[in-house]
């Protein structure tokens, strides 16, 4: 049977991921193997003959060897009088004023290192002074930190996965073990993002099949550039840059905001109706409108699958449309109701289209303010089925 052993004595017949766990149980009785766990940390040459990064703190006396700066002279910040146009060696060894410098120990003439830091001291902790970026006295305040920290959400790319997550873990334990920190994981959550992609391959400079979002921008406005991003596919996933789709994306757009045009005079902000006095009509529209809250929600809480939020962003817009197929059938406070929670429901996308609708029917406030619509469990349920 595929994924099981053969030919492994005692072990056969048992599937590949339960015979790891018996074969080293057995190794481990037997005396010569063990469970470990392997992390990819490996002994990190820190320095760097470039410019960019911090400098070591450290000073080198003919009389006490290396020395470390002290700590009232911390930070050691970059020279601004450095050659960039030198080859073969640091920037900053050619600094005049950098260089030459006094043992803080002995007094004595010595010589500063020249070498910065790798980019991933800083970038494996910069989460952390977020919390506290203007602090002067320390790295950062340790009550801050445990307030604001852990960091609820991480998304990156596939290549932070395995150097900067690995980074940030130990830093964090490192400063957890040095009474700093009170939690022992940098990030709860992690989204891995997928790729952009224009005619199958990987953007980039080089290939020239770049987009620029300034022309997206000036010619169908940041929202549809924001819908057409998000409407592909889970953000885990690449993603296929399509000129056809953001099209689509913006004929979408314009159908909401034509839906909000011919109706402005009906939208009622303090709309009011009770949900047991409804003809079958009415009933059956707010049962549309309660399920599209909660599967938005959802989709939105719980599985950042967005690409299945703007499908259901259409499916309402669909819904409005045919409730509104005959006018004299209309009920103005149930449309309001309808009509209002799609514009909360899709504000997050389409930011800016969906400020304007509102402010346009004379409210006081943001939309960006008003809370989030809640749904009735029981009306977020179909009250008829088609049974075959």
């Amino acid at each position: 049977e595929k994924g099981t052993l053969i030919n492994s004595a005692q072990f056969d017949g048992i599937d590949a991921t339960s015979a790891r766990d018996k074969i080293t149980e057995y190794a481990q009785s037997q005396g010569f193997g063990e469970f470990k766990t392997q992390y990819r940390l490996r002994d990190w040459l820190i320095s760097r003959q470039r410019y960019w990064g911090a400098p070591i703190p450290i000073v080198y006396c003919p009389h006490c060897g290396e020395v470390p700066v002290d700590e009232s002279s911390l930070p050691v910040l970059l020279p601004e009088d450095v050659d960039f146009s030198v080859k073969g060696k640091s920037p900053i060894e050619t600094s005049a004023t950098f260089k030459e410098t006094i043992c803080p120990k002995c007094g004595a003439k010595a010589t500063r290192d020249t070498d910065t830091m790798d980019t991933f001291v800083c970038s494996s902790w910069y989460y952390l002074r977020y919390a506290d970026a203007k602090n002067d006295k320390e790295c950062f305040n340790r009550d801050l930190v445990n307030k604001w920290l852990p960091v609820d959400q991480y998304i990156g790319g596939i290549e932070h996965a395995i150097l900067h997550l690995l980074y940030s873990r130990f830093f964090t334990k490192a400063l957890r073990d040095c009474g700093l920190l009170d939690f022992d994981e940098p990030f709860a959550n992690l989204l891995t993002q997928g790729m952009v992609l224009k005619d199958g391959s990987k953007m980039s400079k080089s290939k020239g099949n770049t987009v620029d979002p300034d022309e997206i921008y000036a010619n169908y406005g940041a929202d549809t550039a924001r819908l057409f991003i998000l409407s592909d596919s889970p953000p885990a996933r690449d993603f296929d840059w399509t000129d056809a789709g953001v099209e689509g994306c913006y004929k979408f757009i314009s159908r909401v905001y034509r839906l909000y045009s011919k109706f402005q005079d009906r939208i009622k902000l303090d709309y009011e109706f009770d949900v047991k006095n409804l003809s079958k009509k009415d009933d059956d529209f707010v049962r549309q409108v309660h399920i599209a809250i909660k599967k938005i929600t959802h989709d939105i809480e719980n599985e950042f699958q967005f690409n299945t939020v703007i499908s259901s962003y259409r499916e309402l817009t669909n819904t409005l449309y045919e409730y509104t197929k005959n006018e004299n059938e209309i009920n103005n406070d149930v449309l309001s109701f309808g009509l209002l929670t799609l514009l909360k429901l899709i504000s997050p996308v389409c930011v800016f289209m969906a400020e304007e609708i509102y402010s346009g029917l004379g409210a006081a406030k943001s939309i960006h303010e008003l809370d989030w619509p809640k749904f009735d469990e029981n009306l977020a349920k179909t009250s008829a089925i088609t049974l075959i």
